[in-house]
């Protein structure tokens, strides 16, 4: 026999006009009330209709992801399971889906978005990125579109909600850690300037620099894919200058493995003869050989802050923007060491 409301209800020694509220996270219901209605609903094996909940109450129950490149290529890098992972924990405790993009293109990104904007499939957008002159970011902020972004907005004029780190600032302290180990000749390998995230950890690098009165040299800057074959093109850059590097600042951990192994294969030690400070703290970074020296951005409670805030836009349109900053912390390990002789 089918289970209703009406059993739920008993069950939990309530109304049925109660069990409909706890169905749709009304919030006037109190916490212990909606636990014991949802242990009931579970006791019982009873699931509501949910596309009959979500016409009623215009809500898809689902929210739009969107990566900074297709899907396959992003998944690569261990930071985008890792904030998945984040924003997925918050929406499986209020029950919501997650709609992932997979367009391979910037044109198809933005195609795919308006298909989740107009076709009511998404009650609002994580952006897992943030670049200048973005049109998925202009387009939801033009439609008044329930979205957030992880990383710095490239304008903060138009007021976006968005959640990240003090780059800036981690970045300088990072390269600070060389300078501090006698490093005199030390590289920057990023990402597409484009990229805020970039520009950031390039701006803390060239202040580290400045403020020790160390030269800023053009040629020690090196754009790539956030990607460990990125790591390698850089590698093959920087040690063809006539004076190579002594110590890197890589703006992502999976480029800095590739880097370790490409240096290994030119016959460079690591630390031995080039230090590596990196970003991001990724699984992978405190397992590979030598342990990355690396700043740990709780990449996973970037997700979890950035799901919470979309939920806060989703169900008070009037929701005034916010910045949410996620503390940092370095990891000191075993991928940079003092200089010989200093």
């Amino acid at each position: 026999m089918r289970v209703t409301i009406k059993d739920v209800a008993k069950k939990a020694g309530v109304a049925p006009s109660t069990v409909s509220r706890v169905i749709a996270d009304n919030q006037r219901i109190s916490l212990e009330t909606k636990k014991r209605v949802r242990k009931a609903m579970k006791d019982l094996g009873y699931h509501p209709n949910v596309n009959a909940r979500n016409l009623a109450i215009r809500s898809t129950q689902a929210i739009g992801v969107v990566m900074p490149s297709s899907t396959d290529k992003a998944l690569q890098n261990p930071f985008f399971p890792e904030i998945l992972g984040g924003i997925g924990s918050v929406a499986h405790e209020m029950e919501y889906s997650l709609y992932v993009s997979t367009g391979s293109t910037e044109e198809e990104q933005f195609e795919e978005v308006k298909r989740m904007v107009f076709g009511n499939r998404v009650d609002g957008i994580i952006l897992l990125y943030s670049r200048a002159n973005d049109v998925v970011m202009d387009f939801l902020f033009e439609k008044n579109f329930p979205f957030v972004v992880v990383g710095k907005p490239y304008s903060e004029e138009n007021q976006i909600t968005y959640v990240d780190n003090d780059n800036v600032k981690a970045s300088r302290e990072i390269t600070q850690h060389l300078i501090d180990l006698g490093h005199q000749y030390i590289a920057f390998i990023g990402g597409s300037t484009e990229r805020v995230v970039t520009v950031d950890r390039l701006q803390g690098y060239e202040s580290a620099l400045e403020a020790a009165d160390l030269p800023n040299r053009e040629e020690y800057k090196v754009q790539t894919e956030f990607l460990e074959s990125g790591g390698h093109k850089a590698v093959e850059k920087l040690f063809s200058l006539d004076q190579p590097p002594t110590g890197l600042v890589i703006a992502d951990d999976l480029v800095s493995l590739g880097v370790i192994n490409m240096l290994e294969e030119l016959g460079f030690r690591v630390p031995g003869d080039i230090s590596i400070a990196s970003f991001n703290n990724v699984y992978l970074s405190e397992i590979t050989r030598p342990p990355l020296t690396t700043v740990d951005i709780q990449i996973y409670l970037l997700g979890v802050h950035a799901f919470k805030c979309l939920i806060e836009k989703v169900k008070k349109k009037d929701e005034p923007s916010k910045r949410i900053i996620v503390p940092y912390k370095i990891k000191y390990r075993q991928s940079t060491k003092e200089i010989d002789g200093k």
